[in-house]
């Protein structure tokens, strides 16, 4: 189609320098014709692809990168067919317990339908993009951000869950679009600043109070057995008062956040 185009774009020229009155109507139909067939060419880069319209109707999509000829009279846009990547703002939203938080995520994504992405939607790049922070709020405000040992998922610490139903749900919302979601994943994730404080001592106060009661249960245990060990290998023979008090001190040795400083008692069991 090249070389027809030019070969009438080149007669015409040629008929037209000859001046002949009677092959004037020759000269404008070779003229016409030879633009015709060079407006049909266009040429289609990798990753990229051309939607064509006849009057306003969808014909079809040229996605074969190279030069192509195509029914001059449509109309071709091009949309980028490419993985592009778009990285959210860092968002503060009130998660499931109303606690401020900061939240952005990157999600990366293709277009899979042209036809879809330029006729459904006005602009299927700012649609992509506005979908994107809503499905973030959404997921945010749908979990806490710390379950607190409470069963559930929670965003600090399910983060994996958390991605896989943030990618279902943008894909579910950019769907209509055309639109493929290859990944996405949470960027930031924190706590607002005006509650970050308080937030980190309650969670320092929740591990001083696990590891007391790791302590606890561990030095019971201990006297458990210390108490087992003395009866079954008759080393002393100890009342309940005495078995009270051998408890009340080992306890106090195992739980104490303190040293112990050893006494001596040189009198008897009872003195």
């Amino acid at each position: 189609m090249l070389v027809l185009g030019l070969l009438a774009v080149l007669a015409g020229a040629f008929l037209a320098v000859l001046e002949v009155a009677a092959l004037a109507p020759l000269v404008v139909v070779l003229l016409v014709l030879g633009v015709l067939l060079l407006r049909g060419l266009i040429t289609v880069a990798p990753g990229e692809a051309r939607v064509l319209q006849l009057f306003g109707r969808y014909t079809s999509t040229v996605r074969a990168p190279g030069m192509r000829w195509v029914n001059p009279l449509t109309t071709r846009t091009k949309v980028s067919t490419r993985i592009r990547n778009h990285e959210t703002e860092v968002m503060k939203v009130n998660d499931a317990d109303g606690n401020p938080v900061e939240i952005a995520c990157v999600v990366v994504w293709q277009v899979e339908d042209t036809a879809q992405a330029v006729f459904a939607v006005d602009d299927f790049v700012r649609f992509v993009l506005t979908q994107t922070e809503t499905a973030v709020r959404h997921i945010a405000t749908s979990y806490p951000y710390d379950n607190h040992g409470a069963r559930g998922l929670s965003l600090r610490e399910n983060a994996d869950e958390i991605t896989e139903k943030l990618s279902v749900e943008i894909t579910a919302r950019v769907q209509a679009a055309g639109v493929r979601v290859v990944e996405s994943r949470l960027t930031h994730l924190a706590y607002a600043p005006e509650i970050a404080q308080a937030m980190l001592q309650r969670q320092q106060a929740g591990a001083i109070v696990a590891a007391r009661q790791r302590i606890v249960e561990g030095a019971v245990g201990m006297v458990h057995l210390a108490l087992e060990q003395l009866d079954e290998q008759d080393v002393v023979e100890l009342d309940e008062e005495r078995k009270a008090a051998m408890v009340s001190n080992l306890l106090v040795v195992l739980c104490g956040d303190r040293s112990t400083q050893p006494v001596v008692n040189t009198g008897s069991l009872y003195s």
